[in-house]
């Protein structure tokens, strides 16, 4: 199994989202920008992450995007999901009746076992969890938000 491009994008945004903390309005540029995400695609992505209930689309000049869920309650599993469908690893999972060796496949089992171990890594995994130690995603965005916290701490 491989992650989308889609899928990817999508754990991108909300990462930030999360990092940026739950409720502030973030701008689509910033995101793209931050994130390396193209941004027409990172629009369609967010459409999605919308329609599941995990952000909001604000529209107008300081329009942006919003994060609606606690990074502690929202998991991998859920963004890609939400961006990518259900993930099965092979059509027998999926669809087990496109083979009608299913029933009693020693390998089919074996793809459902591990269908359900990567499911159960990824909903174990919260934004919140990622977010306390370094990512491979956006390596800097614990350092990065504490010094842009430090700064405006100095000036106001």
């Amino acid at each position: 199994m491989r992650l989308t491009r889609a899928g990817e994008y999508g754990v991108r945004c909300i990462l930030f989202l999360a990092g940026n903390g739950q409720g502030k309005v973030v701008g689509r540029v910033e995101i793209a920008k931050a994130m390396d995400i193209p941004e027409q695609f990172l629009g369609k992505i967010a459409q999605q992450l919308a329609r599941s209930g995990f952000i909001e689309i604000i529209q107008g000049a300081k329009g942006g995007y919003r994060l609606l869920l606690s990074p502690d309650k929202l998991t991998l599993l859920d963004v890609v999901e939400a961006v990518t469908g259900e993930i099965f690893l092979n059509d027998c999972v999926m669809r087990p009746e496109s083979c009608f060796r299913s029933p009693g496949c020693s390998i089919h089992r074996v793809w459902e076992n591990a269908r359900k171990q990567l499911r159960e890594t990824l909903r174990e995994a919260t934004f919140a969890k990622m977010l306390e130690e370094e990512t491979c995603l956006f390596p800097s965005i614990s350092s990065a938000l504490s010094e842009e916290n430090k700064i405006k701490e100095e000036f106001f």
